[in-house]
C-alpha cells in the first residue's frame, strides 16, 4: 500500500542464542522489555534443509493446512508438538535452543497453497516462524499501531491490506508496515502482540514456534493454541465493558467528559511509548468519532 510508511524487516545472519538475546529480543516491547518500538529480526539460512526431501508440489489443489489442520484435528486437547504428531518429520527440523525448555508452548506444521493469505492477527507469545520450502510475503504491523488496525478480537478487519477501503477504514494508512519476504532456511521472529499477515507466493511447508515469556498462570490453561489474551488483560477488558455499561446511564455529554478521562487516565496508566505526550494524546482524543456536547 503507497500511503502507509513502509519499513524493511531487520535481517541477521548466523545468529545464536547469545547474538539473539543481545541484538534481537531487547529491542522489544513487551513485559519489562519497553523499548522504543518492536524490531522483527529474520535469520537468514537459520533452518537446516530437510534431508533426502524433494521439494514440495506445486499442484495448487493442495489443500490448505495454514493454521495446522493436521495438528488441530490431533492437538484439540493439548498444543500442538511437532515431535509427537509428526516424529519422523521432526528429526529433520531443529529447534533454535533460543529460550528455555520450560518456556516451550508450541511447534506447528504450517503447509500454504500458492496465493492463500492470512488475515492480519496477534498472537500473545512470542514466536519463530520457519520457512522450510516455498517462499512466502509476511507484514507486521507494531503493537502500538493497534488503533490504526479496526481490531475485532484478535484480528483486523481491513481483509485487504494492499488495497484497503480507506473510506471505511481511514485510519489504517497511519500503521506503519513492516514487510519481507521469507525464503526457504529463514527464520522470522515475531514478538507478542505483534501484528502479521502472510501470503504465500509458492506452495510451502513451514513451521511456527511459540514460547511462554510470561509466567505459566498469566495464560489461559483451557487454550490449546496460545491465541487467547492473557488472563489479566481478559479480566480488564471485562471490567471496562462493565465500566462503558455503566456510563450509559448518563446523558451523552457526560459519557463523552469521563470517556475522555478514562482514556487519559488508561495512556498515564499503560501507554510504554508512543501516544504519551499531551498532544499526541489530543490527536488521539481528536481522532476518536466521540459524542461532541451541543
Amino acid at each position: 500500500m503507497e500511503l502507509q510508511e513502509k519499513e524493511n524487516v531487520s535481517i541477521f545472519t548466523d545468529v545464536e542464542k547469545e547474538i539473539f538475546l543481545r541484538d534481537i529480543y531487547p529491542k522489544t516491547c513487551g513485559s519489562e522489555r519497553c523499548g522504543a518500538g518492536a524490531v522483527p529480526g529474520e535469520v537468514d539460512g537459520g533452518i537446516p534443509r530437510a534431508k533426502g526431501r524433494k521439494q514440495g508440489s506445486q499442484d495448487p489443489c493442495v489443500h490448505d493446512a495454514a493454521d495446522g489442520l493436521p495438528a488441530q484435528k490431533l492437538c484439540v486437547q493439548e498444543p500442538a508438538d511437532l515431535t509427537k504428531q509428526f516424529p519422523d518429520l521432526a528429526e529433520d527440523f531443529h529447534i533454535p535452543q533460543f529460550f528455555a525448555a520450560d518456556e516451550f508452548f508450541s511447534s506447528v506444521f504450517r503447509i500454504s497453497s500458492c496465493g492463500l493469505q492470512l488475515w492480519t492477527h496477534y498472537d500473545v507469545m512470542d514466536n519463530l516462524l520457519a520457512q522450510v520450502t516455498g517462499r512466502k510475503r509476511v507484514v507486521l504491523y507494531s503493537p502500538q499501531d493497534a488503533l490504526h488496525l479496526y481490531l475485532s478480537g484478535d484480528k483486523s478487519e481491513v481483509l485487504d491490506i494492499d488495497s484497503p477501503d480507506l473510506e471505511r477504514f481511514p485510519e489504517f494508512v497511519k500503521a506503519r508496515r513492516f514487510e519481507c519476504v521469507l525464503e526457504p532456511g529463514d527464520l522470522l521472529f515475531i514478538p507478542a502482540l505483534w501484528f502479521r499477515n502472510t501470503l504465500a507466493l509458492q506452495f510451502g511447508i513451514g513451521v511456527n514456534v511459540f514460547w511462554r515469556h510470561l509466567p505459566a498462570d498469566g495464560y489461559d490453561k483451557r487454550d490449546p493454541y496460545g491465541n487467547k489474551d492473557p488472563v489479566a488483560a481478559t479480566r480488564a477488558l471485562q471490567a471496562l465493558e462493565r465500566a462503558l455499561h455503566t456510563l450509559d446511564q448518563l446523558p451523552a455529554e457526560y459519557r463523552d467528559f469521563y470517556g475522555r478521562r478514562m482514556i487519559q487516565r488508561i495512556q498515564e496508566r499503560t501507554l510504554c511509548d508512543g501516544l504519551s505526550s499531551r498532544e499526541e494524546s489530543e490527536n488521539l482524543l481528536a481522532s476518536r468519532q466521540l459524542t461532541k456536547p451541543g
